[in-house]
């Protein structure tokens, strides 16, 4: 789950309890940070606020469908004037909760959405000859069957998830891999690593250094 929500109150309250019921639970508190996190991860909910500092939940609403993603959004609003609630809606989100609002609900507003999204999940993400079943975790390369570590098809998800946005080394250590001990240079190994995988009879290969920075996988890859 992504939380939104910079009320701090709200946020934990929220966070704690998504976390007693099995969830595992992000919380972001402005909407850049939302959406930084959001392009890195892998989540199956997002709860919303509108009201948010930097880019309100309906910009980062707006993005996130831009970007094709189909994730459940639930909105919660301060606000009860109808034209809120379709704003919300138009900008695609799936379900809304006027504040305040009681713990129970909103997990029953997950259980919800979660029966009403279930058969729109993207489970098979493919680039070129490359197809990834994010279900089952395994990768394909013509129809051959690769055999990746735990880290190279994080990374490899990851990017593929982000055709043309640029992952920074920090990001992927922090975001990708939940470890704050590994190195910059441990991501290196891990891209060569990889590129020596899905590259075979390649001209150029599918993942892109941006020197300096980090890497990406070409917007026109797929």
């Amino acid at each position: 789950m992504l939380i939104v929500e910079d009320d701090e109150v709200i946020g934990e309250r929220l966070q704690s309890a998504l976390k007693k019921n099995g969830f595992e639970a992000e919380w972001a508190q402005d909407g850049d940070t939302a959406l930084e996190i959001f392009a890195v991860g892998f989540f199956g909910m997002i709860i919303l606020d509108i009201n948010l500092p930097k880019r309100n939940g309906i910009e980062v609403c707006r993005e996130i469908r831009k970007a094709g993603s189909v994730v459940p959004i639930l909105m919660l609003t301060a606000r009860d004037a109808i034209e809120d609630r379709v704003k919300g809606l138009d900008a695609g989100a799936d379900d809304y909760l006027i504040k305040p609002f009681a713990i129970q609900e909103v997990l029953a507003r997950i259980r919800a959405l979660t029966r009403r999204t279930q058969s729109v999940k993207q489970t098979v993400i493919r680039v070129k000859d490359l197809v990834i079943d994010t279900t089952s975790r395994t990768v394909e390369l013509g129809g051959v069957v690769l055999h990746l570590t735990p880290r190279e098809y994080q990374l490899l998800e990851a990017l593929a998830r982000n055709l043309g946005r640029t992952l920074s080394r920090e990001t992927i250590i922090e975001r990708v891999w939940n470890d704050d001990l590994s190195l910059s240079n441990t991501v290196n190994f891990h891209v060569t690593s990889l590129r020596k995988k899905i590259d075979t009879g390649r001209e150029s290969s599918l993942i892109e250094t941006v020197h300096g920075f980090g890497y990406r996988m070409g917007g026109d890859s797929g």
